[in-house]
This record gives structure tokens, sequence and C-alpha cells, in this order.
């Protein structure tokens, strides 16, 4: 466990051993199966998740019952209904994995916690919310002003590897284009 999970967070800050020991025991580590919830719609989201293995996504249904895939997650990614979970409030996005999966979670009141035991966690943090903020709105931008054509290059570029591990149903939701145009795109 630690080691994943230690050389996670020194990829941004450095903490002693006694830091890290301390920030180690306020994670649980969790496995999940393929098609399993971590989070449910309209359910509070007491966690965040760091995954470790397998591949995850996070996604809404909307009032036709059609699916929309807000994002993808894999190894060493962190992924949660970040605004309920910041908010204390109820989910308003499912998160699920695509396969069997690892992950370690850290509940508001120890993340809380962690960062004011230990305030260069909070510089961690920081930056992790600045890179997925900064993916969020490159993932918005590209939804509004490129071709499926370039959104789907962009998909592989950015995700390099997840084509053989994302169902093409799964990939032409997130890309905003039906199965159909996606064996186009593909082929």
């Amino acid at each position: 466990m630690e080691d994943f999970l230690k050389k996670h967070i020194q990829e941004i800050i450095n903490l002693t051993d006694d830091e890290f020991e301390m920030a180690a025991s306020l994670f649980r580590k969790q496995k999940f199966r393929k098609r399993q919830f971590l989070i449910q719609e309209n359910q509070p989201v007491k966690d965040i998740y760091l995954i470790e293995k397998g591949f995850l996504k996070s996604s809404f249904i909307d009032s036709t019952g059609k699916e929309h895939i807000l994002q993808f997650a894999a190894p060493n990614w962190w992924i949660s209904d970040f605004a309920a979970f910041f908010k204390q409030d109820l989910s308003s996005v499912a998160v699920d994995c695509i396969e069997n999966a690892e992950v370690y979670c850290i509940s508001y009141e120890d993340l809380d916690l962690l960062c004011t035991k230990i305030p260069k966690t909070e510089h961690f943090f920081r930056v992790k919310s600045n890179f997925g903020y900064i993916a969020l709105q490159q993932r918005i931008l590209s939804l509004m002003s490129k071709s499926a054509k370039e959104r789907y290059e962009d998909f592989l570029q950015q995700y390099p590897g997840f084509i053989d591990h994302i169902p093409k149903q799964l990939i032409a939701s997130y890309l905003g284009v039906s199965r159909e145009t996606l064996s186009r795109l593909y082929s």
C-alpha cells in the first residue's frame, strides 16, 4: 500500500517518514469489481479516490436515459464527484468501475485533518485540483470548438493506452458521438 501512495505524493511534495506514516493512516484501501459503483447519483459523497489499479468513469444519466461520460480515470488519477465532496452535498454524477479496481480513499474529515496536521499536503491537493480544473476546461473547450475527429485524436493523445481498456460505446459517449461515428473515426 504505502509504496504506491508514497510515490504518488512525492511527485509533488516531500514528507518525512513520520509525516507519511500519519498521512497513510488516514487513507483506506478498497477493491471494487467491474461495474461496481463507488458513488451513485443523489447519494452523499464521503470520499475522494486515488486509483492504484483499474479504470473508472464518472457519468450521469439524463432525463431520456442517455449516459454522458464526464471523465475517465486510470492508475495514478483521482476521481469523485468533487463538487458534492467539497460541498458535502448529494452527488450529481456516478462513479463506477470499467474494470476491477483498487483505490485509496480519504474522507472529507480525514482530508481536512491531514491538511491541518501537515500543511504542505494542502499544496499537494491544490496542485492536483488545479490539474483537474485544467483538464475539465480543456474538455469543455474541445466539445465546444472541435470536430468529432479532432476530439478523437485529442482523446488518443491525452489518454494513451486507454483505448485498450475502455469499451468503444463509452468512448463514443465521452466524445459526444454515436457508436457508428466512432467506428468511422477508428478505422
